[in-house]
């Protein structure tokens, strides 16, 4: 049996202020930006066009944080680090609303426990990538 799996790629972004990127999906509300890697392209590119896309904002990556797994669900999340390198947001069809939030104001806001348990990961993640099974 081949196991068939979806490919993400999210970033916790912080803008010169220390505050986190969060958008308002239409159906499981606020979240990291990030979406689905397409055919011939690179996971770090995906990010960087899926936080654009999503929020308006163009990225630079500075580390990889590891990958979370969604058993259920048969998806692999990259995740990723990265820096705002404009404050020019904006919203879209899969972002209701788009904004910067100190991290303790994003874990309010944010209702899924296994979003935060991600962005908890990739914040405190100093060393090797992590490897979390959801």
């Amino acid at each position: 049996m081949t196991a068939i799996f979806t490919l993400t790629s999210g970033a916790v972004v912080f803008n010169s202020e220390n505050k986190i990127l969060l958008k308002k999906d239409p159906n499981r509300g606020w979240e990291l930006p990030g979406g689905q890697v397409e055919q011939n392209e690179m996971i770090n590119e995906t990010v960087i066009r899926e936080v654009k896309e999503e929020t308006g904002i163009d990225i630079k990556l500075i580390k990889f944080c590891g990958i979370s797994q969604e058993m259920d669900s048969g998806i692999c999340n990259f995740w990723w680090l990265g820096t705002a390198m404009n404050s020019k947001i904006q919203t879209s069809s899969e972002s209701l609303s788009v904004g910067f939030y100190d991290v303790k104001d994003a874990l309010l806001l944010m209702k899924n426990e296994d979003f935060k348990k991600e962005l908890i990961y990739c914040l405190e993640n100093e060393g090797e990538p992590f490897f979390l099974s959801l």
